[in-house]
């Protein structure tokens, strides 16, 4: 019985242990970086957003309003002519960053 109870006990510590590896290597979460003009902007832990806002980033150049939801991050409004940042839709991770070229501003995701 104590043979069992013990292998029951290891086991479980094993788990955590590697439970809270797999953690720390996770990093925290992914993080949104906002560039205009190749400056930082504002960076968003994505993973931290509880309830999604709206924040606008005007320049001499123009504005972009910015979605930001839980896990995701789209621009949902520009003056731009085009508005292919705003076609673009949500993103959620780092392979496709969201461009808005006249504006010079760039969301990108770093992070898993």
């Amino acid at each position: 019985m104590k043979r069992k109870t013990l292998f029951w006990i290891v086991l479980f510590a094993l788990l955590a242990a590697g439970g809270a590896a797999a953690a720390c290597l996770h990093g925290g979460g992914t993080v949104a970086v906002i560039t205009v003009d190749g400056r930082e902007w504002d960076r968003v832990d994505l993973s931290a957003v509880a309830v999604g806002y709206e924040t606008t980033v005007e320049t001499d150049l123009g504005w972009n309003t910015i979605r930001v939801e839980p896990g995701s991050i789209a621009v949902i409004d520009a003056d731009c002519p085009g508005h292919d940042c705003v076609e673009q839709g949500a993103i959620t991770d780092g392979a496709i960053p969201i461009v808005c070229l006249p504006h010079r501003l760039v969301i990108q995701i770093e992070g898993p």
